[in-house]
C-alpha cells in the first residue's frame, strides 16, 4: 500500500521529481517528455489559508474558484497529498510536460483547459506546493491513477482535496 504522506516512501515506488510550483515555472523542462501520473503535494506544517479568488484562469469562461465552505470540506486533515493526475496514455501524445505545463499555465491566470485539480490555486501557499511524478512507457497512466485514487479513498475515507470527481 503506498504512503501518501511520506516522501521516502513515494520515491521507493518509484516518484521523482519533488519540484516546487515556483521552480518548474521556473524550469518546465525539468519534466520528463514521458506519459505518467502525478502527485500534488502540500508540505508545509503551517495551517492551511484559503484564497475566496484563486490565481486561476477562467477556462471557457467559468469561474475555476469555489467558496470557502466547499474548500474546508473537501480538505483532508492530516495529509500531504492534496491532488493525484494523469499526464498521457498509450494511445494519447501528451506527456507530463505537456500537461504540467498547462496546469502551471491554468495557475498563472491563463485560461488554459487544465480545469482539473483547480482547487489547488485557491490555496495561499500554492507557490510552495511539490509536484511528484511517476513517468511510464507501457502501462496506462489512466489504470494507476485510479488505482491511487483507490488506495487513497480507503484511506482517507475520501477523494485528495482537489480531485472533484472520478
Amino acid at each position: 500500500m503506498i504512503e501518501f504522506n511520506d516522501i521516502e516512501k513515494l520515491k521507493k515506488f518509484d516518484f521523482i521529481g519533488f519540484k516546487s510550483v515556483t521552480e518548474l515555472n521556473n524550469n518546465p523542462n525539468l519534466l520528463p517528455n514521458q506519459m505518467g501520473v502525478y502527485l500534488v503535494l502540500n508540505l508545509s506544517d503551517k495551517k492551511i489559508e484559503f484564497l475566496t479568488k484563486g490565481v486561476g484562469g477562467f477556462f471557457k469562461e467559468k469561474d475555476p474558484n469555489i467558496p470557502i465552505a466547499e474548500l474546508e470540506n473537501n480538505w483532508v486533515k492530516n495529509c500531504k497529498t492534496i491532488y493525484i493526475g494523469k499526464a498521457g496514455g498509450l494511445n494519447g501524445n501528451a506527456t507530463l510536460r505537456s500537461r504540467l505545463k498547462q496546469y502551471l499555465k491554468f495557475g498563472q491566470g491563463k485560461n488554459i483547459g487544465h480545469y482539473g485539480g483547480r482547487l489547488i490555486w485557491q490555496l495561499k501557499n500554492h507557490l510552495d506546493l511539490t509536484f511528484c511524478w511517476l513517468p511510464m512507457t507501457e502501462i496506462e497512466p489512466r489504470e494507476i491513477e485510479k488505482k491511487l485514487l483507490a488506495y487513497f479513498t480507503n484511506q482517507y475515507g475520501q477523494r485528495p482535496f482537489a480531485n472533484l470527481t472520478g
